[in-house]
């Protein structure tokens, strides 16, 4: 059973949420011929407040 964890800065559409679990799904199961029921997406949404790059925040680069 696949499981891919992606984590993304917040604040995209839920379609968009939507939309890229499921082209990963179909990505990984033709990728790994695995049945697409077996296949696991964890999105996680993260605030720019508390995702850092070098010494700054994401928030704090872009201003």
């Amino acid at each position: 059973m696949p499981i891919i964890q992606i984590s993304l800065i917040e604040g995209r559409e839920p379609q968009q949420i939507r939309n890229l679990i499921s082209q990963v799904t179909n990505s990984v199961s033709n990728a790994l011929d695995a049945p697409v029921e077996s296949i696991k997406v964890i999105v996680t949404e993260v605030a720019p407040t508390h995702w850092g790059s070098g010494d700054r925040t994401i928030a704090e680069k872009r201003g």
